[in-house]
């Protein structure tokens, strides 16, 4: 907390989707930023239509849910573990007091691209009620995209042998929205939520596109949309805003320290020391010698309960763990001068797809540590994460590099 100083945007890492501890430290050093430093913006990976139900719950907004476990449940999209998970309900409940003590608001948001269909019904919802003429626009978006019934892959895959897409269709939603969103008049936040799911859509449907396609560009394009919806996040929360941010560390450490950059590949991290500056953020990265993990074997696999092997050899969490076998804090400007730290060195990343079987084949990226993170949070023994498992996993989403191959 000391080294975080002024900074006003944490950026705090996971090197699994599926993990209590690094859930629970996260939760723990949100906490403080809250309590201490003032932070007011909570943002994660995931869909902004689902998070935003959260945001509403711990905002106490009107005909949110009684209880956290009620809201999850809402959360539908593969891999629902991700936030659907008693460590997320916990820290809901704990923001909902906190936002009711009258002490300052914390919004909890989705940064993530992946929500095309659901950001597109959110906003219909929403105009049926506050502007039909409006819907007369998200509608024909809609219809663009019905025949593909909800299946992304099928609507990037035709875009690739027909010049047809839905591109115009969400831009033209997108300016509608943005000409008429001063008219509306609901819950505090209910216009910039239109207008992000507008935006959303706009991006969902070229990162969609690009996917197909291969290469860096999908990626660019997901990264860049978080870090773009970060920042609209703490415009409208004004000159005072310092946002927490959770990540993957692909994600959340500099991409210029990996061999992602190589790949022509760019990440939150990095574009968030190059927009604010790299006194501005503050990032944290995580890892574990060994343990268990909730991950699926395959793309939709129902989740299971893995065990989590010894690091490999060579990499930087068997080297912490030979060092000293305990749970440890390393912060980079006291290693920065270590020489042999200067290199790559290969550091692990699971995601939602996993084999522990291959991991002598992949699962490392090879880093530059004290310069991907300005923090490194090792647990030496991990457990897995405690999902709600009373819901069905629908609606695939393919990933991108490290998790999708």
């Amino acid at each position: 907390m000391e080294r975080i100083g002024d900074a006003s945007i944490v950026l705090l890492g996971e090197a699994s989707h599926g993990t209590h501890e690094y859930y629970t430290w996260r939760a723990l050093i949100t906490q403080q930023l809250i309590e201490k430093k003032g932070f007011n913006i909570i943002g994660v990976e995931g869909d902004w239509p689902d998070c935003y139900r959260i945001n509403r719950y711990v905002r106490n907004y009107k005909n949110s849910g009684e209880k956290a476990p009620d809201v999850l449940k809402e959360f539908h999209r593969w891999p629902t573990w991700m936030w659907a998970n008693w460590e997320i309900a916990a820290l809901m409940e704990w923001l909902k007091n906190h936002n009711s003590s009258g002490k300052r608001q914390v919004g909890f948001y989705g940064l993530d691209v992946y929500s095309l269909w659901e950001s597109l019904e959110a906003i219909l919802n929403y105009l049926e009620k506050n502007d039909p003429e409006a819907r007369v626009q998200a509608m024909k978006a809609m219809e663009c995209f019905e025949p593909y019934e909800r299946e992304a892959q099928d609507y990037a895959l035709s875009t690739r042998f027909t010049p047809q897409s839905c591109e115009k269709e969400v831009l033209d939603l997108l300016q509608e929205i943005r000409k008429r969103v001063p008219l509306y008049d609901s819950d505090p936040e209910a216009p910039f939520n239109t207008e992000q799911n507008a935006m959303t859509a706009v991006n969902a449907e070229r990162y969609y596109r690009a996917m197909v396609k291969g290469g860096p560009e999908s990626w660019n394009i997901r990264d860049h949309h978080m870090t773009d919806t970060l920042e609209k996040l703490i415009n409208f929360h004004g000159k005072d805003a310092k946002a927490v941010v959770w990540e993957h560390n692909t994600h959340i450490g500099d991409a210029r320290a990996t061999n992602m950059a190589h790949g022509g590949m760019v990440n939150v991290g990095q574009l968030v020391r190059e927009k604010w500056g790299a006194s501005a953020s503050f990032s944290v990265g995580f890892g574990s010698y060994r343990g268990s993990v909730i991950a699926g074997e395959s793309w939709g696999d129902p989740m299971r309960k893995m065990q989590l092997p010894p690091a490999r050899s060579g990499s930087w969490e068997i080297f912490l763990h030979d060092a000293w076998p305990a749970d440890k804090v390393i912060l980079s400007s006291d290693i920065k001068n270590q020489e042999f730290l200067r290199n790559f060195i290969n550091h692990r990343a699971i995601g939602v797809v996993y084999n522990p079987e291959n991991e002598k084949y992949g699962n490392y990226v090879p880093t530059i540590i004290p310069e991907r993170y300005d923090a490194f949070v090792f647990i030496d023994e991990t457990r897995a994460l405690h999902p709600l498992e009373t819901m069905k996993d629908t609606h695939l989403i393919p990933e991108t590099y490290p998790f999708g191959i």
